[in-house]
């Protein structure tokens, strides 16, 4: 039985402008996300990956209603975001969460775990202190606080980093929602610390049926903990596969140079891997390049790839989607390299 879609984009832009200077005859605007169609299904994980600037944080936050976009829809079940009234969004909010990067910033520092974490519950309508204050202990021990008793009264920098995010995780889901927007939720962590947010992350799908959308500039953190992955770069998708397909058959150029650049834990093997080095810079999103995004940087370019959009997607079978006409070429060619 398919799954039904939680959450569908299409067509998403966002656009930002910028302040021209005295001297600047023609306004000039970020192409910060430029057309992105995809959907999310329920109780699974969507991963977004790119690198800085690509625009995976702009379209979460789009997502969650948290930024109007210039051109597009956003369907969260049945309402479109950006239809409904200030109401409807606002209920809608219990239901999607997110998790930021930096767990020390997204904290409050002037409060306590308790404070903190309290105020979904009287949000929810939860007043009696001993109610709430059980909850916040039941709470925390769900992300691995044990005994809670010894954290729940200080404050964020008496924590560690893990901590810190494991405290980000728990207000998360505080207010039981179907839907998290993780941006980034473990770069800012010691390696040793990821895999056990992780691990937390991939439990708490399991107990409580949560949709993630998990944006990173990382593939190698996204193997473990996603169903389907969609690759952006300069505001475009560029491939979207399962992510079993996407790891095992890599079609677009960007998202091959990006797999051989993850470290093999056999250094033998590392040696013996052959190594996509991509020139050049990323393009400029105020004055992305004609024709495809990646011709600039790509060692396969074409003639025609300077002057045509490209058609965005191809689908090579099985919902493989690729933004480029030459993938399986480029392939053929790398396998007799």
């Amino acid at each position: 039985m398919p799954l039904s879609p939680l959450v569908e984009i299409e067509g998403l832009k966002k656009y930002f402008p910028l302040k021209g200077g005295l001297f600047q005859k023609e306004a000039k605007v970020v192409h910060a996300v430029d057309g992105i169609s995809f959907r999310i299904e329920e109780k699974q994980t969507f991963s977004l990956v790119g690198e800085s600037g690509s625009g995976k944080t702009t379209t979460g936050l789009m997502i969650l209603g948290l930024l109007e976009p210039t051109a597009g829809r956003v369907r969260f079940k049945d309402y479109d975001i950006f239809a409904i009234s200030k109401d409807e969004i606002r209920n809608l909010r219990r239901e999607m969460q997110m998790v930021f990067q930096d767990p020390f910033a997204s904290l409050n520092p002037r409060k306590s775990v308790y404070r903190i974490l309290s105020q979904a519950y009287k949000v929810q309508g939860i007043t009696g202190k001993e109610e709430v204050r059980n909850q916040v202990l039941n709470l925390m021990e769900k992300v691995g606080f044990s005994p809670a008793d010894l954290y729940v009264d200080r404050y964020p920098h008496e924590l560690s980093g893990g901590q810190r995010q494991r405290i980000s995780v728990a207000r998360a889901i505080a207010v039981q929602p179907k839907f998290i927007v993780a941006d980034e939720p473990v770069s800012a962590l010691d390696i040793s610390v990821r895999s056990q947010i992780l691990n937390l992350m991939i439990r708490l799908q399991r107990e409580l049926d949560l949709t993630y959308l998990f944006i990173t500039h990382d593939l190698a953190v996204v193997r473990s903990v996603s169903t389907t992955v969609g690759v952006m770069y300069v505001g475009k998708i560029v491939e979207l596969a399962k992510a079993e397909e996407l790891f095992s058959n890599p079609l677009h150029p960007y998202t091959k140079a990006l797999l051989s650049a993850i470290p093999l834990p056999n250094p033998v093997l590392t040696r013996t891997r052959k190594r996509i080095v991509l020139t050049g810079d990323t393009p400029s999103p105020i004055t992305p390049p004609q024709g495809c995004r990646f011709h600039t940087r790509c060692p396969f370019v074409r003639d025609d790839c300077k002057r045509e959009p490209g058609p965005w997607l191809i689908d090579y079978g099985d919902g493989h989607l690729v933004a480029c006409p030459y993938a399986q070429e480029i392939k053929s060619r790398l396998a007799n390299a």
